[in-house]
């Protein structure tokens, strides 16, 4: 059976882990794709590109979208709207393209609840919570406070890697690319339930 309806990649783990590192070394190998990226109401920024940084939209569509239930999820922050819109990512699916998700293990749950028989999960770690601290203070990036939230709450996501399909352990990159680049191509191949159903039904083909 061939899939041309397109597949979602949901890819999870703390900040540190190292998913967009890992992602930029396999892009170029699992075919078409499409990243999905946030759509919000606030105005366009100097050196943002519409589609690429964000989807900005109007309130008015926004809210309209709200009543259409578009949104996996949304919320109101300091006077705009932000939220992960399915418009796009359904235009992606149907063009057969494999839509990935950076989400937090919270939108992993609602991903699986809407769109989950097209969707493979991955959880990416590093090998311990010392080495995930390290690379977090390695990046002089973040003051000591966010270094210590984000390690709170890599606590508290890491207690649900149960809900993933796979667990990559990002200790070696050239490995763990290896890994996730086999995982996104074998999720091209997960067909969705109606099109199980419909074959099901075909397949008894043999005249009585």
């Amino acid at each position: 059976m061939n899939n041309n309806s397109g597949a979602i990649l949901v890819l999870s783990g703390p900040s540190g882990a190292g998913k967009s590192t890992l992602l930029n070394e396999i892009i170029h190998d699992i075919g078409e794709s499409y990243f999905s990226i946030s759509t919000t109401t606030r105005k366009i920024r100097e050196g943002e590109t519409n589609g690429i940084h964000y989807h900005f939209v109007s309130e008015e569509e926004f809210k309209q979208d709200i009543n259409d239930e578009y949104f996996l999820e949304y919320a109101f922050v300091h006077g705009n709207y932000y939220g992960t819109s399915l418009k796009p990512v359904k235009r992606a699916l149907k063009a057969g393209k494999l839509v990935i998700f950076d989400i937090d293990v919270q939108g992993n749950t609602v991903v699986n609840n809407r769109l989950g028989d097209i969707t493979t999960s991955v959880f990416i770690s590093p090998p311990t919570l010392s080495i995930l601290k390290h690379r977090l203070e390695a990046r002089k990036t973040d003051t000591q406070e966010v270094i210590d939230r984000r390690v709170s709450m890599a606590k508290k996501e890491i207690q649900r890697i149960s809900e993933y399909d796979y667990l990559v352990i990002n200790d070696d990159l050239e490995e763990a690319a290896q890994t996730l680049r086999t995982i996104a191509l074998a999720s091209r191949l997960k067909v969705p339930m109606q099109d199980i159903n419909e074959f099901a039904q075909k397949w008894e083909d043999i005249e009585q």
